[in-house]
């Protein structure tokens, strides 16, 4: 293997994007392009979607409107144009309607830093295949979905409802708990790249791409990724089966649209982090680093190929696994995937650090220890779950219990009875009353009422 594989920048000094050619044009335009490649994306994305999924149930899937279905989402976008827009009255108005707007606009922020080729000419200019660059480049676009989640927060606390703040609060424990994870398994990629710029962690990746060496970093990005953006199964904030549709219950038209977008934006924007800091960025597989398919315009077509892997890895999951319950996704979250990332971090922390100043060959050690780590998170999943301590026995025979003891009626759970209906009760006193006529012997009727019959 070349010495330099996993050499930090201090012996290797990455390529940094060169913006020095651009004009004010060449950025609107780049800008332009980045937001029409995103709508025109989310428009493929969901009749890939649909299409998949149908495949993978054996069904045709949308096949009417236009040639083999490719005008259903246009059909679907402009069924939201034109539908009723109904905004809820006790709602605050402001928040309400600021919220989606929130949620779209940093969705489409990500792309800025996200290196989709080399440098290539534009209209005499020479300028890199990406809007912007800067050291902290994966900081900011941990910002921005970070950001993001306030319109989902808000958006279920300003309705005024209370299924979308449970989705909201849900929400809200998400990102805590999943952005924890995946800054954490982003960090190793720091440390072998020496940078966190975007087009500096592509450059670092031309002997090899750095899933290879950072498999449990790229495991647990890929576990982080589904959660970050509410797909199942961790789609915990919009749980059709307990929270009707969650945040977005009381939205409509294009205010439930603008989510609804935002949320397949981030998909891509994730699928395209996952691509650039994982997947050698716009490098393609198996071609010298000088060869005529690493330069120009070529290198687009390398990266919406690797985008769309991991597009199709949405979809293949929710095709394939059910929803968590609650607790088993704080779980994974707080007990599986932050340990094991901060394990891991630990890990190429000491072996890089030791390759720095020593000049020992740790690379075996690494890829051992990667082993070891990936072994523990996936052995983590079979473990299983502790059992809650029963109680005293409960008494033979179901329980009675009052269904109006909390002020509103409560069914009975399984094991349970309501109690006698006064009407019932006052029938059965009639008919004892009058089998004791019968017989002769008085005996005192029951007039006791049960509350709540």
């Amino acid at each position: 293997m070349n010495p330099l594989l996993f050499a930090p920048s201090g012996a290797v000094a990455p390529v940094t994007a060169d913006f020095s050619d651009d004009t004010w044009w060449i950025w609107v335009i780049k800008a332009v392009a980045i937001i029409v490649f995103l709508l025109t994306s989310v428009l493929i994305a969901i009749l890939f979607e649909r299409k998949v999924v149908a495949r993978m149930q054996v069904r045709p899937g949308p096949n009417v409107h236009g040639p083999f279905g490719l005008l259903q989402s246009l059909a679907d976008a402009m069924k939201l144009l034109v539908k009723e827009d109904v905004t809820v009255k006790a709602a605050d108005k402001l928040v309400y309607i600021v919220a989606p707007m929130i949620a779209v606009f940093c969705s489409l922020l990500t792309f800025a830093v996200i290196p989709l080729g080399p440098a290539v000419n534009m209209f005499g200019h020479i300028t890199p295949l990406q809007l912007t660059d800067f050291p902290v480049a994966v900081l900011y676009i941990l910002a921005c979905a970070s950001v993001g989640v306030y319109g989902i927060v808000l958006g279920g606390w300003s309705s005024n409802s209370t299924y979308p703040l449970l989705g909201g609060v849900r929400s809200t424990a998400q990102v805590i708990s999943y952005e924890l994870a995946m800054g954490l398994s982003l960090v190793s990629v720091f440390i072998l790249a020496g940078s966190m710029s975007t087009s500096q962690i592509v450059s670092s990746q031309t002997q090899v791409w750095w899933f290879l060496p950072l498999l449990p970093a790229f495991v647990i990005y890929i576990i982080s990724m589904v959660g970050e953006t509410n797909r199942l199964p961790f789609d915990l904030p919009e749980a059709e089966g307990e929270l009707v549709s969650g945040y977005m219950t009381e939205y409509s038209s294009m205010k439930f649209a603008w989510f609804f977008l935002a949320e397949y934006i981030n998909m891509l924007n994730v699928s395209a982090v996952a691509t650039t800091l994982f997947f050698g960025g716009w490098r393609a597989p198996f071609i010298p680093a000088d060869s005529f398919l690493q330069t120009g315009w070529w290198p687009v077509l390398w990266f919406l190929a690797k985008l769309w892997f991991f597009m199709f890895l949405f979809v293949w999951i929710r095709g394939s696994v059910l929803r968590f319950r609650y607790d088993q996704f704080m779980r994974l979250g707080w007990k599986v995937l932050i340990p094991a990332a901060l394990i891991w971090v630990v890990c190429v922390a000491v072996v890089q650090g030791v390759r720095q100043f020593s000049g020992l060959d740790l690379r075996t050690t690494l890829f051992v220890l990667a082993g070891v780590v990936l072994l523990g998170l996936l052995a983590s999943f079979a473990i299983p779950e502790k059992k809650k301590p029963t109680g005293p026995k409960r008494p033979p025979g179901p329980e009675v219990i009052d269904p109006f003891a909390g002020g509103y009626p409560v069914p009975p759970l399984p094991g349970q009875v309501l109690p006698p209906s006064p009407r019932k009760q006052r029938q059965a006193a009639a008919a004892a009353a009058g089998a004791t006529n019968d017989a002769g012997t008085d005996v005192p009727q029951v007039t006791q009422e049960v509350h709540g019959g």
